[in-house]
């Protein structure tokens, strides 16, 4: 559909269009005064959702503060395992392992056995088995890997010190990583993002990868974490291991891995975790939210914080390993060891544990290593004695390769992830249709609201309203507003009044901001001119108020405001909420004109703005006379169903569709119009 077309179809009968103006002519629409430059993370969203997190963070210390007996302590840890584990939506059931050993290699000192498990039915992980050559049984380590390309390859070093030093290790590769791809190298060049390597980078794929899981109440980390819990069960059918003198070590985002699995798995009796250990309150603010599956839902708002992975684990020995370089801010690792160091003094256990800090950068440098291998030995060994990493011959990727192509995708009966999401999808749709059926439209609504956190009508916020100058144009005049529903969220707005009003009224909100079709000659003057009253908002994130995709990326796939996102995510609180919260106060105040009795508006949405459009007139359906959404998705049922999700992450909300799907949410709106619908990728649906 054209745009002139377009224009006639919400006119519904109004004047054509003039002839567009330049695009220059907007400039003077902006709101908002010129600020000084600033650092590209910052902006007004962050801004606000830092000293929201801070709030949460203030809270968590004072909960910490109140810990002075073992008692407190284990009400404590229980009370953070059981939230944990309910924020990553809980765990699949146990399936057969079927491990098979597929390889052996001979090193000096040790042999590598490769080996191939399912962690769920046809879900397969590929990892190596570093074994000591004096008799069995061996006390283990399991060693999840950090974020590189080559997964367990990459780690070896650490593993073969750790096997000489008497402990077995088990090192496997990360979903995403390594032979365990998700997504194909064509998958990968067909999306027309650049990867120098073939396949996205892991944490861009990670990400990725977290967008429909997000949808079903789970999150990659549900997976990922249960690979590892998966890896421990194989563990325990060895014979020739001792799992009960078991180890989990890591480093980055196997650091992070560590700590999941020494906080949720009572099996690892000893951890080390390097180069992920900090505080969320500087973590935030430099290098901003974790990868993907570092984001737990709500993890802010129930006080679970890095600090609190090693309390879940004491009073069982904890290392943890530090780079005073690294872009994980070293002073948050050292207030989070106190934090842990207090706890652990309280049970009585203050030698369990320690820290190690090396004058690096980030990685699993040999200081980390070598501090890593005499932990275990201390505490797995009984042996506590000063050991240096030798010089050793490392395998080739391809000798540590578990699978002839490289790739467990090309195994037979092989599953993908995409696929347990589909499968997961099915179930929840089957019992949200059954539970949808037997509730009214006003249970409906309230179901809505509270999963997506958006405030009903009576409870929204008292805002201020500033005008910021006029622009006058032939046969109508522009209103610059400042629309200030909380403190800190600025929302620029511009209201369009034409000289002979008709009384209608419409709403604009646009993914890409107000300004997109305010120029002279554009779709809001030609409605405007029909006699129609208009006021375009820039919704938090859109407009003049959008961040740069400083954390994640590539925007195309993220959207603008993915690290925002995140922080909001892990507040328990969702961007789609908030922005459809914006849509009901600039609703409220189009609405209420001059004293004079509540007016039907029509709403109109576009691009990424289309879904918090549809939830805003799904639970006030009674405000909306009108819905007509522009390049919007029809179903979050097509997100799950796509494997690479284009401009999603903002507007998923986290177990949304264990309750409703977006036709649903159409039913409710009633008259909802759908213009030049998208796929889940991002390309028109054509009919």
């Amino acid at each position: 559909m054209t745009r002139a077309v377009l224009i006639l179809f919400l006119l519904a009968g109004g004047t054509s269009p003039a002839q567009v103006a330049e695009l220059s002519g907007t400039v003077s629409l902006f709101v908002l005064a010129p600020t000084p430059a600033r650092s590209r993370d910052q902006g007004v969203l962050r801004d606000y959702l830092r000293a929201e997190s801070h709030v949460a963070f203030d809270r968590r210390m004072q909960r910490y503060e109140a810990l002075e007996t073992p008692e407190d302590i284990a009400r404590y840890q229980v009370g953070l395992r059981t939230r944990f584990i309910d924020e990553l939506g809980g765990f699949p059931s146990r399936t057969e392992l079927n491990p098979r050993i597929v390889g052996r290699l001979q090193g000096d000192g040790f042999h590598v056995e490769n080996i191939i498990f399912e962690s769920q039915p046809g879900f397969h992980v590929t990892a190596n088995l570093y074994l000591p050559e004096e008799p069995p049984p061996h006390p283990v380590v399991l060693m999840p890997c950090g974020h590189l390309e080559n997964g367990k390859a990459g780690y070896q070093e650490a593993a073969i010190l750790l096997v000489r030093s008497g402990a077995a290790v088990l090192c496997y590769d990360p979903i995403g990583q390594g032979e365990r791809r998700q997504i194909s190298a064509l998958e990968t060049s067909m999306s027309g993002v650049k990867s120098a390597v073939g396949y996205f980078e892991p944490t861009v794929e990670h990400t990725i990868l977290n967008v429909a899981p997000i949808l079903l109440g789970r999150s990659l980390a549900t997976y990922m974490i249960w690979d590892g819990i998966r890896a421990i069960d194989y563990l325990e059918t060895r014979a020739d291991l001792d799992t009960t003198r078991l180890g989990c070590a890591g480093n980055s985002g196997g650091g992070m891995m560590s700590s999941y699995l020494m906080a949720l798995d009572p099996r690892i009796s000893a951890a080390a975790t390097a180069c992920f250990i900090t505080t969320s309150r500087l973590k935030n603010e430099s290098p901003g939210p974790g990868d993907a599956e570092q984001n737990i839902h709500a993890q802010y708002l129930l006080g679970i914080d890095h600090p609190d992975f090693l309390i879940m684990h004491a009073p069982r020995p904890a290392l943890i390993g530090a780079a005073t370089r690294d872009f994980v801010p070293i002073a948050g690792t050292w207030d989070a060891f106190r934090q842990a160091k207090r706890i652990y003094t309280r049970l009585g256990y203050t030698e369990r544990i320690d820290l190690v800090e090396t004058d690096a950068n980030h990685g699993f440098s040999v200081q980390l290593r070598e501090g890593v291998a005499r932990w275990m030995r201390r505490w797995l060994l009984g042996v506590d004695e000063v050991i240096f990493e030798q010089p050793a011959r490392l395998f080739s990727g391809r000798e540590l390769q578990c699978t002839a192509g490289g790739q467990v995708l090309e195994l037979a009966g092989a599953r993908t992830i995409f696929e347990l999401y589909r499968e997961e999808a099915t179930r929840q749709k089957a019992d949200r249709t059954r539970a949808w059926r037997e509730l009214s439209d006003a249970q409906r609504r309230k179901q809505v609201q509270q999963v997506a956190g958006i405030r009903p009508w009576k409870d929204l916020p008292t805002f201020k309203t500033e005008q910021r100058g006029i622009v006058t144009r032939p046969h109508y005049r522009i209103e610059k507003l400042l629309i200030a529903p909380e403190e800190g969220v600025p929302l620029p707005a511009l209201r369009f009044v034409p000289a002979n009003p008709d009384g209608n009224a419409w709403l604009y909100v646009h993914g890409q901001g107000k300004h997109v079709d305010a120029m002279p000659g554009g779709l809001i003057e030609g409605i405007v001119r029909g006699g129609a009253e208009v006021l375009a908002v820039d919704l938090r994130g859109f407009g003049e108020t959008a961040m740069y995709p400083w954390r994640y990326g590539p925007p195309d796939v993220t959207g603008n405001n993915g690290a925002e996102a995140s922080i909001a995510y892990m507040l328990g609180q969702s961007l789609l909420g908030m922005r459809a919260g914006d849509i009901l106060l600039a609703a409220k105040l189009l609405a209420e004109v001059d004293g004079a009795p509540m007016r039907r508006i029509g709403l109109m949405g576009f691009d990424d703005a289309t879904l918090p459009a549809l939830h805003a007139a799904a639970v006030e359906s009674w405000l909306f006379s009108t819905v007509r959404l522009v390049h919007s998705i029809r179903s979050w049922e097509s997100v799950i169903e796509v494997t690479i999700p284009r401009r999603q992450l903002e507007s998923v909300v986290h177990g949304a569709f264990r309750i409703y799907d977006l036709p649903e949410l159409a039913e409710l709106a009633g008259n909802v119009q759908y213009i030049e619908s998208v796929d889940a990728t991002g390309q028109l649906i054509h009919h």
